[in-house]
């Protein structure tokens, strides 16, 4: 309750801010901010959308999301853990925290955004938390993300453990989680991220393995998927880490499903949670934004930091298509455990589902542009 009411507080005195003194003039003569300390974040915002992102939903996109949780799961409340939270350490200390095996795959992000922490004065913290706020928006049915700007750099690594894995039992994760500070609705609701996300080290001889059948718009399709009945391996791989992968229903499309998003679809503390999203962008939307305000500022004194939100553009729109059973699939395949109703929705027709694995919809993952 302290947490919301000190978000609330920043909200609201960045709104009175706004209202009452004049914009500065960013020393780069062009752009104005309702605060200095968010100057700095134009230009970094032009490079990155110009030379990683591209203006498209990427793997780089997903990448930067995927570092603002391994950064920011780094803190305890116990004292469990001396992590500082969402504080740059991935990348500041990479060579030990990328190493980490719950942190596998994550060193391609960290040495993508490397390059723009030594052009511009940001911290690694800021930057991390920027460049995904920043990249989603070119996902059709993103959020509008919180970003504010001040966290100091860490002083020292993460330890190893903080990170969940995919293997881990429900309990651990829920206990992981608690012990950071989130709920198991927060929990659920960080989970949208896996609505654009892809696993290049868990499938061996695979890259960029998708986790729904749209991983380039943030719809709900994801929530829907993972309730369906598994079928088989992509591939008919095991996973090069034991348990972290169980059957999917797409796989000879290529979608694989991670152990610990089945279990969370199934069990009964987070399993309605997980339902209520299905097919309710708005609700999911939602959703994702607070859990992320949480997330990005974990571990941080909110009373130093600066709203500079402004600096994040309007995400593109959500697709018009509602969540659809994929083709193939149907009500009966559901493995529903949540008692709520579930939506009426339709089943695609046709063919099987196709998988892209380009932001453009191409099916060949060589096309994709670099």
């Amino acid at each position: 309750m302290v947490f919301k009411l000190s978000l609330v507080t920043v909200a609201f005195a960045a709104l009175v801010g706004a209202a009452n003194y004049k914009r500065v003039t960013c020393p780069d003569g062009v752009n104005t901010a309702t605060n200095e300390a968010c100057c700095a974040f134009f230009a970094l915002r032009d490079d990155l959308q110009t030379n990683l992102f591209e203006g498209e939903c990427s793997e780089d996109v997903h990448e930067s999301l995927r570092l603002t949780f391994h950064d920011g799961i780094g803190f305890s409340q116990s004292g469990a853990f001396n992590g500082t939270g969402a504080d740059g350490s991935i990348m500041l200390f990479a060579d030990i925290e990328t190493n980490f095996a719950a942190n596998d795959g994550t060193a391609s992000g960290v040495d993508a955004l490397a390059p723009f922490l030594t052009r511009h004065l940001v911290s690694a913290g800021d930057l991390i938390q920027f460049a995904a706020a920043l990249g989603i928006t070119n996902c059709p049915g993103a959020p509008r993300l919180q970003f504010l700007v001040g966290r100091p750099n860490a002083t020292f690594p993460a330890p190893d453990g903080t990170v969940p894995q995919p293997q881990d039992s429900v309990d651990s994760i829920l206990a992981r989680f608690g012990d950071a500070g989130f709920s198991p609705a927060e929990l659920i609701h960080l989970l949208v991220s896996h609505t654009i996300a892809r696993s290049d080290t868990l499938v061996p001889g695979h890259e960029a393995v998708p986790f729904d059948s749209t991983p380039f718009t943030f719809d709900s399709q994801f929530f829907l998927e993972t309730m369906l009945q598994g079928t088989a391996l992509p591939f008919g791989l095991n996973s090069s880490v034991p348990g972290a992968e169980v059957l999917s229903p797409l796989a000879s499309q290529g979608e694989m499903r991670l152990q610990s998003d089945f279990a969370l679809a199934r069990d009964n503390r987070t399993a309605c949670e997980w339902q209520s999203m299905v097919d309710n962008q708005k609700l999911m939307m939602e959703n994702f934004r607070s859990a992320m305000i949480k997330l990005s500022n974990t571990g941080q004194n909110l009373d130093e930091l600066v709203d500079c939100s402004e600096l994040i553009p309007e995400p593109q729109p959500p697709v018009a298509k509602p969540a659809t059973f994929p083709a193939g699939t149907s009500s009966s395949d559901l493995q529903q455990v949540c008692p709520s109703a579930f939506p009426a929705l339709s089943a695609d027709t046709g063919s099987a589902t196709q998988i892209p694995e380009c932001p453009d919809g191409d099916l060949n993952l060589a096309d994709c542009p670099s």
